[in-house]
């Protein structure tokens, strides 16, 4: 990938490097040693801040600092992350030694819905996590950061495609049709896109698990509320930091198959083309990537803070020429005036990628081509196929791609832009009383182009060359407004937040495709080439729709003693995604918490506080206009010697589509023993959605199409589970362990709901729903539905036969009527596709100057279909003598069957991974050097995987997207109500090595 600068960036720099000038005019200087008041040792990078100014240093490598202090200051603070902050009288010492005492966590502060608390008060379930506590090494994705990191939040992505995204889901599936992931929120912006922030920018993650924690966000928070907040500047110092590394990608596991001396014994000699390729080093590669973070920042003595960061990253994957090239870029600035009563916010963002997204398929049919035929024929080969396909071999069958030539005969490659602007501005009126004002707008670009050449067997030969070429324009303007107001009341103090919010989200795109190109020169630069643009096998199409949400919100907190909590909101809030008359929504919430060990002195517990809450969220549908009749191209006819377009209804109206909602109770308890050294919190939380946006079939006639985006009246999805965490702190001086648990339980049920009169329902019949897009596909098995959803029952179902042996040659099954015949009367549940539970075990270790972190996660309780062993471990007649043999341990030669889905290739799933891996050294560097921090580090990511399934990637596949055979395109929306389906296009896993260092100039 190359490197690309733009003015943006040059500009960027120059404005960071502007802003590293600071001056400050003083009487006297202090000086001393800020220490750790257990171990005794230096604390660095401690704040140092003359009280009632805007002066302020940080303490070096060895805990000192030295400050210039103005004629009349009386009192110095310092403070640290995880410590108890301390004021000292200036008296007429220049020496000042300090020493800090670990902090209570009680005081943390954590980021909620238009603010924050400290931990002591929140009375719902939230979880933050601090950049310290982030996953390490090769990590390309935000939501990486967090994987394994918070108790019922799943990210799961499998295999290790660079460009591939992450699933998200927060305490299980709380929505059909709607958006399945979480609200994204980055400095305020709600819906920010993960792709305009990078890792390295990002200092806090918080997440908001329960309904009174995000019904302040009304609409769009079923599915939970994650934050995040980005770096900023502290007043009193400026520095620099770099930080970078370079990765080294392997591919960690592969499919199981027979070599080319085993293919042709089990296959014999027909199939024998003569060669011994590995297919699978042919389109693989170790993929060598490097990334780059420069960072400025600090506060001037004018109260102004700053930080201006740039990053570049040049990411290759496991396969051939998969991989991006990324530039970003990120300016906050903050300036406060009027005698600190009004702060003014201004953040900036800009990001350029370029990817090339190469062909999944490469791995499919890597595993499944063809052992001993060679790469390409011979100069010399007689052969009528030699030259008709680039000179690639090539067998001219159904589903039978060269998987090199795939990859060099065909370009897949898109480009990001986007930019992120924002300002905020915060006036106090008056004593406890702000108002706050806020205006952001996010836009990203994506624009992608595919070719296939003309002599192409996978998708271009039949065309004669085919291109497509589309365009997607996201734009989204925020505005809010609100007010705080706070009150001490004798021992009770009160918060009250009240304001409002305008958002318009406009989505709009282009794609156009052509055939039949006179040359390959080009590519998709010039669609004209193409001769098919008059006819009916050119396709083109576009899109635009406008989005606007509107709300109104207030919450009350309460704060009694330290003691007692109370919180209430609502957000009322209107969307012209539904239908007339039900454009708007009223989404209450209320918790409250007691923190027990206040009342009664319980031996050797610091804290206790049992909380718990109620609240109600919303889902917007997927997407515009749903509500209204659509009319869409529905073929074409052959009229006056031209193709025309026939057009009709694609979509029934239906002006009564509806928010769905989800109320969700939680119960917590918070808990620190030990003098904060052990922690513990638990959640137990159960939840239902209503009124299901969904899209059904309905008949014709009466209703003009076959389908209506419709709130279902016969069913209600219902979740509960169980969230644990747990951390320990072991100080022995030079030595510290940190130990954090995370655990949690799942349960995702479709419940029928009494409808007898329903118009718009789930079950049809029977109580249950097949879907002919779960079958494993092509060749033999497109009408084999592998899934079912059953009323009450968990989602996830595997369906199909159970396998009992093989017996002469052939499967044998349960005969569950006992008629003795094998039917769909005797198929039922043969597995599930969610996890039962997961877990995260994190270890960090502190030995002297080495830091040690070892990550463990896992996911447990659910099973896969494994669709490689389904089509390419039997031997019968319905496999094909020209594809390679999965060669699993539960391989039998003696089976001679067809291939036919069963319960014998549902695997458990169970898996404990190394995740990461990290050894650090942070050198004791000389004072007045040009770095006061230098670390180095090796990490490794993905180390080894303890599970008994055979494929590719344990992972759970928390949506499917069907099974496209013969170069077809893959659904890039998975369907959530059949998880668990390992498809056979699926980029492969990937072990990770990284070198890198911080330093701080």
């Amino acid at each position: 990938m190359k490197l690309r600068f733009n003015y943006f960036s040059q500009g960027l720099l120059l404005v960071a490097g502007l802003l590293l000038s600071n001056w400050a005019f003083a009487q006297r200087t202090i000086s001393g040693t800020v220490t750790d008041a257990a171990s005794k040792e230096p604390l660095i990078g401690a704040n140092v801040l003359v009280v009632g100014t805007s002066s302020g240093t940080i303490t070096d490598i060895d805990g000192t600092y030295s400050i210039s202090v103005p004629a009349g200051a009386t009192e110095l603070e310092f403070s640290y992350t995880g410590y108890n902050s301390q004021k000292v009288t200036i008296g007429t010492s220049n020496s000042v030694d300090v020493s800090l005492s670990a902090g209570r966590l009680l005081d943390e502060v954590v980021v909620v819905g238009y603010g924050t608390q400290k931990s002591k008060e929140v009375t719902s379930s939230v979880t933050s996590v601090k950049a310290e506590d982030f996953n390490r090494g090769n990590v390309n994705d935000p939501a990486q950061l967090i994987q394994g990191k918070v108790a019922g939040l799943s990210i799961a992505r499998p295999g290790a495609d660079p460009n591939g995204g992450f699933t998200v889901r927060l305490r299980g599936l709380s929505t059909l049709g709607a958006n399945t992931q979480p609200l994204i929120i980055i400095d305020g912006l709600i819906g920010g896109s993960l792709n305009l922030v990078d890792p390295n920018d990002i200092e806090t993650i918080d997440v908001l698990k329960d309904g009174s924690a995000a019904a302040i966000y009304g609409t769009r928070a079923s599915s939970g509320v994650i934050i995040i907040t980005t770096k900023k500047g502290r007043r009193g110092f400026s520095n620099v930091e770099y930080n970078g590394y370079m990765a080294a990608e392997s591919i960690a596991r592969q499919v199981q198959t027979a070599s080319a001396s085993e293919f042709v014994r089990l296959r014999g000699q027909n199939v024998n083309r003569g060669s011994e390729t590995d297919w699978m080093d042919q389109v693989t590669q170790t993929g060598i990537s490097q990334v780059h973070n420069l960072a400025l920042s600090g506060g001037l003595g004018n109260g102004s803070t700053y930080r201006a960061s740039v990053n570049f990253r040049d990411v290759n994957g496991i396969g051939i020429g998969s991989g991006f090239n990324q530039f970003n870029g990120r300016l906050n600035l903050s300036q406060k005036a009027l005698n600190d009563r009004l702060t003014i916010d201004f953040n900036l963002g800009a990001t350029e990628r370029e990817a090339d997204y190469a062909f999944v398929e490469a791995f499919r049919y890597a595993t499944l081509y063809n052992p001993t035929a060679p790469v390409r024929f011979a100069d010399n080969s007689t052969n009528p196929l030699a030259n008709k396909y680039g000179g690639y071999y090539q067998e001219e069958n159904f589903d039978y791609f060269n998987p090199l030539a795939i990859l060099e005969q065909g370009s897949n490659v898109g480009s990001i832009k986007g930019l992120v602007l924002g300002g905020r501005a915060d006036y106090k009126l008056a004593e406890g009383l702000t108002i706050s004002s806020s205006y952001t707008i996010q836009r990203e670009n994506r624009l992608f182009g595919q070719y296939y050449d003309s002599n192409a067997y996978f998708r271009g030969f039949n065309r004669q060359g085919l291109a497509t070429r589309s365009t997607q324009d996201d734009l989204s303007r925020l505005f809010e407004l609100h007010g705080t107001y706070q009150k001490q009341l004798g021992t009770a103090n009160l918060n009250i937040l009240g304001g409002y919010s305008f958002q318009e989200n406009t989505f709009q795109g282009f794609n156009a495709e052509n055939g039949n190109f006179i040359s390959n020169d080009l590519g998709f630069n010039n669609l004209n080439f193409g001769l098919d643009l008059p006819n009916a096998r050119a396709n083109m199409g576009s899109y635009k729709s406008l989005q606007r949400v509107i709300a109104f919100f207030g919450r009350v907190n309460l704060n009694v003693d330290d003691t007692y909590f109370l919180s209430a909101s609502v957000r009322q809030e209107g969307s012209t995604l539904f239908g007339e008359g039900n454009k708007w929504g009223l989404f209450p919430a209320v918790s409250a918490g007691v923190t027990l060990s206040n009342l009664i002195d319980i031996k050797g517990v610091d804290n206790m506080k049992l909380r718990a809450g109620y609240g109600e969220t919303g889902s917007l549908p997927p997407s515009g206009g749903l509500s209204q009749l659509l009319f869409s191209r529905q073929g074409s006819f052959f009229f006056n010697g031209a193709f025309v377009p026939a057009i009709g209804p694609g979509r029934n109206a239906n002006p009564d589509l509806r928010w769905e909602t989800k109320g969700e109770f939680n119960v917590g308890l918070d808990l620190s023993m030990l003098d904060y050294k052990l922690t513990a919190s638990i959640d137990y939380y159960q939840r239902r959605t209503r009124d299901l946006i969904f899209q059904v079939n309905v008949p014709v006639p009466p209703n003009l199409a076959a389908r209506t985006w419709a709130n279902l009246e016969d069913a209600a999805l219902t979740n509960n589970g169980l969230e644990i965490a747990l951390g320990y702190t072991l100080d022995k001086g030079k030595f510290r362990w940190n130990p954090n648990l995370v655990f949690a339980t799942f349960n995702t049920v479709l419940d029928t709901v009494s409808a007898p009169d329903a118009k718009f329902k789930f079950f049809q019949s029977g109580g249950q729903l097949f879907d002919f897009s779960t079958s494993p596909g092509a060749p033999g098995l497109n009408n084999t539905p592998t899934m079912v959803v059953q009323a009450g029952q968990p989602l996830g179902q595997f369906w199909g036969p159970t396998f009992i042996g093989v017996k002469e040659g052939r499967f044998e099954f349960e005969d569950r009527n006992g008629d003795g015949m094998i039917t769909d009367a005797d198929f039922g549940v043969i597995g599930n596709g969610l996890p039962k539970f997961s877990l995260g075990l994190n270890n960090t270790f502190q030995v002297g100057n080495f830091d040690i972190n070892v990550f463990i996660r896992g996911d447990f309780g659910h099973e896969l279909a494994n669709m490689y062993r389904v089509f390419y471990e039997p031997l019968g007649t319905g496999s094909r003598d020209i594809e390679n043999i999965v060669q699993t341990k539960y391989f039998d030669e003696t089976l001679r069957d067809a291939p036919r889905f069963s319960s014998h290739y549902i695997e458990k799933a169970d898996y404990l991974v190394l995740d990461n891996a990290t050894l650090g050294y942070s050198f004791n560097l000389p004072k007045g050097k040009a770095f006061s921090k230098l670390r180095v580090y090796l990490a490794g990511q993905n180390l080894f995987y303890i599970t008994s399934y055979t494929g590719v990637d344990p992972s759970p596949r928390y949506a499917d997207a069907g099974d496209p055979d013969n170069g077809g395109f893959q659904n890039l929306n998975g369907n959530p109500l059949f998880p668990g389906l390992d498809r056979r296009n699926t980029y492969f896993r990937a072990r990770t090595v990284t070198i890198g260092a911080n330093v701080t100039f």
